[in-house]
């Protein structure tokens, strides 16, 4: 097997392990555990506060001390382990410390597959910049075959999702040990403690303009916590309503889940002519809209009549996330200094997927428990997402009145080269 083919596999695995469950476990933990909302909030919490400060840690030991594919491996060993044990819990504080772990093991995988990608890639001649995203989408492939195979498993809300992710976290781990030498390269190179930390990227919230962006990221960051947790529980719920329960969207909810990710890889070939037509501050208002359009559907739809709003939304998904994550990033690379883009991209990941999922995770929860659980102990969806549309739209009008960036096309197009 070549190089770029090892390297789809290794990429395939890597959100394969996460898409077995992330989507899912909403299912499982409100229709089979019957576990509360503020509960639930605090474990999808657990990969905000992982990614508060592991990837940093995890970038240090594979700069300075360890190969990155064998901490790579190591990680993702202990993962499987952590997975295989979910299923024997049967309390949620339990739940919270083996959740907590896993992520500590899991999200600084995602940088160190990157690392792993570059570093390979490099030592066989290959141009990155052309030849990296073609390999890259297969991760995006595997979490949606990962969504549908738990789905058309029927293990939605089984326990059994995290045997799943359990063996594909195993076998990835495994095989990371066979993945061409990535040694440190940082040995000898005296940083200190803040630049080794990518505490130096900081220095940007002295510019308006790049602490108001860091504070929006993180908001939306939350965001998309929101539909991550409740998307899947969301259409099991319809399973209660007896002209509902035996519809095919209410049966293999993942598979309809799954079409967000689709379009997922689809806009994300439509960025660069946005940018260039339209500018960053535009593309993003465009992604804010979209988040509002996003939950706004989900509160009128339903899975017969109105089945196409629910899909109109996952197709709305990808523009939602693609043009926030991908514009925010290549934002963030036409603002900051050559020698911090690094930790100034880390200093992005850690607002949105640190501070942001960390508070949508744990802020959604309680509200959820506190206004929109109903007497019957169900859940009011449409009250639900009709808030979560309301938080989008204010945080979409906020970054409009006070976000000012004045467009630079040659700026966009130098990042193409």
């Amino acid at each position: 097997m070549n190089i770029k083919n090892r390297l789809v596999l290794m990429n395939f695995l890597q959100f394969f392990i996460w898409g077995s469950w992330l989507l899912t476990i909403g299912a499982y933990w409100f229709q089979t555990k019957q576990w509360s909302g503020t509960e639930f909030g605090a474990i999808f919490s657990t990969m905000g506060i992982a990614s508060l400060f592991m990837p940093a840690i995890a970038g240090i030991i594979a700069d300075r001390w360890i190969n990155a594919e064998k901490l790579y491996g190591i990680f993702h060993i202990m993962g499987a382990i952590l997975l295989f044990t979910v299923p024997m819990v049967d309390d949620p504080s339990m739940m919270f410390w083996i959740m907590l772990i896993n992520m500590i093991f899991y999200m600084p995988t995602i940088a160190l597959s990157i690392t792993v990608c570059y570093s390979s890639m490099r030592s066989k001649g290959m141009d990155i910049v052309k030849e990296y995203p073609p390999i890259r989408v297969w991760g995006t492939v595997g979490f949606i075959v990962a969504l549908w195979t738990v789905s058309l498993s029927g293990f939605e809300t089984s326990a059994l999702q995290f045997y799943v992710a359990s063996a594909a976290s195993l076998f990835l781990g495994l095989y990371a040990f066979t993945l061409p030498s990535c040694p440190p390269l940082g040995k000898g190179h005296k940083k200190s403690i803040a630049e080794a930390l990518g505490l130096n990227a900081f220095a940007l919230f002295k510019s308006t303009k790049m602490a108001l962006f860091f504070i929006f990221a993180m908001l939306l960051g939350a965001s998309l916590q929101l539909t991550n947790a409740y998307g899947d529980t969301f259409l099991h719920d319809f399973a209660n309503v007896d002209a509902f329960k035996d519809l095919i969207a209410v049966k293999y909810p993942a598979i309809i889940m799954s079409i967000s990710q689709i379009s997922e890889t689809l806009f994300i070939l439509t960025i660069p002519f946005f940018l260039k037509r339209f500018g960053i501050k535009k593309v993003m208002l465009f992604s804010m809209i979209a988040w509002v359009l996003r939950f706004g559907l989900f509160a009128y739809g339903d899975p017969a009549s109105n089945l196409w709003m629910i899909v109109l939304s996952c197709i709305i998904y990808g523009l939602a996330f693609d043009f926030f994550n991908i514009s925010g990033s290549l934002f963030v690379e036409t603002q900051s200094d050559p020698s911090i883009r690094a930790s100034a991209q880390g200093l992005f990941m850690m607002m949105t997927n640190g501070f942001g999922a960390f508070l949508g995770s744990r802020l959604s929860g309680i509200v959820i428990d506190e206004y929109f659980l109903m007497a019957d102990g169900q859940f009011d969806w449409r009250g639900i997402w009709l808030a979560f549309a309301g938080y989008s739209l204010v945080v979409a009008i906020l970054f409009a009145l006070f976000f000012k960036h004045k467009h630079n096309p040659e700026a966009v197009a130098g990042l193409n080269h």
